[in-house]
C-alpha cells in the first residue's frame, strides 16, 4: 500500500507539472519560422492520411492556400492566435470531420472542483443563430429575467457579430452543404469564446427585445445545495438512464422511445446521438414495443443529431430494412499501413501503457489483417457495416418518416442518405449537415503540430452509403422540405412533427372512407 501510494502521488505531482507546462506553452509566442514549420506538417500529414482530401478542393486550389497562408505568418503567435490563421484553411477543404483542436487553458483538479460547484456563465441558455445574429431562445432559470427571442449585440463591448464572422471561418460542413454552420454554430460559439478569451467569472452583455437595448451583468453564481445535490443524483445511473443513455450534463436522454397517440400506432423515436451505449438494448426493447402494439407508423427523429456509431445505424437499419442489406460501401485507405497510425498509445499513463504494450500484438495483427487491397489496387479496411446484414425478426414494416435538419450529419446522414436511395422512408425537414455521399471519419490518426503543440485529428476512413451517388457535393436532401424558424422555437410549434402527424391523420381518415 506504501508503494501504490508513494506512485500515486508522483503520478499527481507529474500531472500537476505537464499541466503547469502546457498552460505555459499556450501563453507563449511562436516565432514566424517555426509556425511556417507547423503549416507545412499539417499539410504533409494531410495528404499522407486523408484518403479524399481534394474531394472539394483542387490540389492546385489547396496548395495555394496553405502557401498563401505561411505569408501571412510574418511575426510570433500564441498557439491560440496561431489556431485562428491555420483552421479556417483546414476548414477550406470542406470536411466537417477535419478540424483542429483548439488550445486551451487545463485545469488540475482543485480549479476543476472549483468551476464544477458553479453554475455557466453563458452556458445556463439556448441559443439560436441566424446569418450575423446570436439569440437567446430558452432561459431556463431565468437568469436576469432575460427574455426568450433576445439578441446579444455585444459581450464586453465587442460586437457578437465580429466573433459570428470570425467563427465561421473556423467551421465547415461536408461540400457545400448550406445549412450545417447555424447549428453547429450555436452549440460552439462559447467555446471557440472561452478558448479565445479565457474563463471569465463576469460578462458585461448588450441585449436587444422588442426594440429596446438594455447592459447586463452576467455573474458565475455558485451552486446551492439542492443544485449540487441534484448533480450527484443525476450521476447515478438507473436502469433507464443506461437504455436511454443519459447525459447528466445537459439533463437529456440521447434516446427516447414513445407513442404519440392512445391507441399506439403512431410511434415517435427521438435518437440526439448514436453514441452506442446500450443501443441494442432500447432498439430490442423499442421494437417490441412496436411489434405487440401493430403500430402502422414509425417516426424517427435524427434532428440536431451529430452523429456517432456506424455500428448503431447498421443496427438500426436492420430494424427496418425488407431484405438483407449493405449499409455502406467498401471503406478506403491511403495505403495498407494507414490504420497503424492511429495513435495506440495516445493519452496513456504508465499503467495503462504498460497494459497496452502487452496487448500490442494482438492490435497489430488485428489491423493488419482488416486491410484488404482491391481489384483497382486500392487499400480498403474490413468492417461489418460493408457485409450484408439479414432485417431482425421484429423489423418494422409499416410507413416511415425520418425528421432531419441542418444539425444531422455523419452518421446520421449516412443512415438517411441509404434509406432515401432505398425508398424506405419520408425525410421531412430539412437538407442534413453531413453530405449525401459520404464523408471521411471512421477512426483518427491525432496528429500534433510540432511546434505549436495543437492537435490535428485526420479521419482516416472513407465512409460512403451504399447507394448510386448523387454528386452534389450537397447533403441528403428531404422529401418534403420545410423549414423551422426562431419563432416556431420560441412558441414551442414543432412545424416538421405536426406536418407528419398531419398527413398520418389524413392517411387515417382516407382509409375510414374506403372501409
Amino acid at each position: 500500500m506504501k508503494h501504490f501510494l508513494y506512485i500515486l502521488t508522483l503520478l499527481i505531482l507529474a500531472s500537476c507539472t505537464s499541466i503547469k507546462r502546457e498552460n505555459k506553452h499556450t501563453q507563449s509566442t511562436i516565432t514566424p519560422e517555426k509556425l511556417h514549420q507547423d503549416v507545412d506538417f499539417a499539410y504533409q500529414k494531410l495528404q499522407e492520411m486523408h484518403p479524399k482530401l481534394n474531394w472539394y478542393i483542387s490540389k492546385k486550389e489547396l496548395d495555394f492556400k496553405f502557401d498563401s497562408l505561411k505569408k501571412t505568418i510574418n511575426r510570433p503567435r500564441t498557439p491560440v492566435q496561431f489556431y485562428f490563421k491555420l483552421q479556417p484553411v483546414i476548414a477550406k477543404i470542406r470536411e466537417g470531420h477535419l478540424a483542429l483542436r483548439i488550445p486551451a487553458k487545463k485545469f488540475n483538479r482543485k480549479e476543476i472542483k472549483v468551476l464544477k460547484n458553479k453554475k455557466g456563465l453563458f452556458g445556463r441558455f439556448e441559443y439560436f443563430v441566424e446569418d450575423n445574429h446570436l439569440y437567446i431562445v430558452e432561459n431556463k432559470d431565468s437568469v436576469e429575467n432575460i427574455k426568450p427571442g433576445t439578441e446579444i449585440i455585444s459581450i464586453n463591448e465587442i460586437p457578437v457579430s465580429d466573433y459570428l464572422k470570425k467563427y465561421r471561418e473556423l467551421i465547415s460542413s461536408d461540400g457545400y452543404n448550406t445549412t450545417f454552420q447555424d447549428y453547429y454554430l450555436k452549440d460552439v460559439f462559447f467555446s471557440f469564446y472561452v478558448a479565445e478569451k479565457g474563463i471569465m467569472d463576469s460578462a458585461k452583455v448588450e441585449t436587444l427585445f422588442d426594440n429596446e437595448r438594455r447592459i447586463v451583468n452576467l455573474k458565475r453564481e455558485s451552486k446551492n445545495k439542492e443544485e449540487l445535490k441534484k448533480d450527484k443524483a443525476e450521476k447515478k445511473r438507473t436502469e433507464e438512464k443506461k437504455v436511454n443513455d443519459y447525459v447528466a450534463s445537459t439533463s437529456s436522454y440521447n434516446r427516447n422511445f414513445k407513442f404519440l397517440d392512445k391507441d399506439s400506432t403512431i410511434a415517435y423515436m427521438k435518437i440526439q446521438s448514436f453514441s452506442r451505449s446500450f443501443s441494442d438494448r432500447f432498439y430490442k426493447e423499442s421494437f417490441a414495443k412496436i411489434k405487440n402494439a401493430e403500430s402502422s407508423y414509425l417516426i424517427i427523429d435524427i434532428r440536431n443529431n451529430y452523429g456517432g456509431s456506424l455500428y448503431e445505424i447498421n443496427n438500426l437499419y436492420s430494424y427496418l430494412a425488407p431484405e438483407p442489406f449493405i449499409l455502406i460501401k467498401p471503406s478506403q485507405l491511403t495505403s495498407r499501413i494507414t490504420p497503424l497510425k492511429t495513435n495506440y498509445f495516445r493519452k496513456s499513463n504508465p499503467l495503462q501503457y504498460t497494459i497496452k504494450s502487452l496487448l500490442y500484438p494482438g492490435y497489430f495483427f488485428s489491423q493488419a489483417f482488416s486491410v484488404y487491397k482491391g481489384k483497382d489496387g486500392i487499400a480498403y479496411y474490413k468492417m461489418k457495416e460493408n457485409k450484408s446484414t439479414k432485417p431482425k425478426k421484429d423489423a418494422f414494416k409499416g410507413k416511415v418518416y425520418v425528421l432531419i435538419n441542418g444539425g444531422s450529419f455523419s452518421a446520421s446522414s449516412i443512415i438517411s442518405s441509404k434509406l432515401k436511395y432505398d425508398k424506405r422512408v419520408t425525410l421531412v425537414g430539412e437538407e442534413t449537415g453531413g453530405a449525401n455521399d459520404g464523408t471521411v471519419a471512421g477512426f483518427y490518426s491525432y496528429q500534433k503540430l510540432p511546434n505549436s503543440k495543437i492537435d490535428l485529428p485526420i479521419g482516416l476512413l472513407l465512409v460512403q452509403p451504399n447507394i448510386d451517388f448523387t454528386n452534389t457535393q450537397k447533403g441528403v436532401v428531404p422529401d418534403v422540405e420545410i423549414e423551422q424558424s426562431m419563432q416556431d422555437i420560441l412558441d414551442k410549434r414543432d412545424i416538421q412533427l405536426d406536418w407528419v402527424k398531419q398527413e398520418i391523420a389524413k392517411e387515417k381518415e382516407s382509409r375510414k372512407i374506403t372501409d
